[in-house]
């Protein structure tokens, strides 16, 4: 039986970018649409878009219908962004999953959220924790799990959901990268008793493994360039392949 949002998605204002409905939407309308309905959030959950998975998504027909299957996929690539504001969304800005984090902490204490981080390492949890309780007071992280890099058996999964459920959080935050991360996702929802967001990197920048580009590099979508530097050896012929394949289909083709 296939999951039933409890969110109206028609309201959501969208772009298709190759294939994938990029949410055209700002952040300011992200977080007070997350703070009014987060309780009927419970159970579904949120891609963090960019260049590279829409462009795996447009060759795995799988995965596109994954993207498109939570309540939302977000422009978290300023390029997707840039596309959706040439096609006529002009109120949709660029909206980063560490940027989401960082909007959701600042008021979780307020709004008493619950929080539970699920990915990454034991070393990178223990940090991530260690600098949110520092820098927001209060804030409640009611667990955090390091699942073993491989994949779970269905046991081992009914196990860590039934974990998860048991703490109530509000977030479920996912750091497990893409496309796993969103494979994860789509796999239990409606299992998970709270909102999943993919974060994949967000994990690393809360636990200080990696910085965040400075501002004026994020505000003229410069940020892919500042990772780039961070790491070229992983990142550069991803970043080749996928880019020219990206302006291809949406400045030539118009896909």
């Amino acid at each position: 039986m296939s999951f039933q949002h409890k969110v109206d998605k028609s309201k959501i204002p969208t772009c298709n970018i190759m294939g994938v409905n990029i949410a055209a939407i700002n952040m300011d309308w992200l977080v007070k649409f997350t703070d009014k309905n987060l309780q009927q959030l419970v159970g579904d959950y949120m891609c963090v878009s960019n260049v590279h998975t829409t462009v795996v998504s447009y060759e795995n027909s799988e995965y596109c219908s994954i993207q498109n299957g939570g309540i939302m996929a977000i422009p978290d690539g300023g390029p997707l962004s840039s596309i959706g504001k040439k096609r006529g969304c002009e109120e949709m800005e660029r909206t980063t999953g560490p940027s989401y984090m960082e909007e959701i902490f600042k008021i979780s204490v307020q709004k008493g959220y619950k929080h539970y981080f699920y990915g990454s390492t034991d070393d990178t949890l223990n940090k991530l924790k260690m600098n949110l309780e520092k820098k927001y007071p209060g804030i409640n992280i009611v667990g955090m799990y390091s699942p073993p890099f491989r994949p779970l058996n269905i046991d081992e999964n009914i196990e860590i959901v039934d974990r998860i459920n048991i703490l109530k959080p509000d977030f479920v935050w996912i750091g497990l990268g893409a496309p796993k991360q969103e494979y994860w996702m789509a796999e239990n929802q409606g299992k998970v008793r709270g909102f999943m967001v993919g974060v994949g990197a967000g994990f690393d920048y809360f636990a200080g493994n990696i910085k965040r580009a400075p501002k004026w590099m994020q505000n003229n979508n410069l940020e892919w360039l500042y990772r780039l530097i961070q790491d070229p050896r992983r990142l550069f012929f991803r970043y080749l392949k996928t880019n020219m394949k990206f302006i291809w289909n949406t400045m030539i083709l118009g896909r």
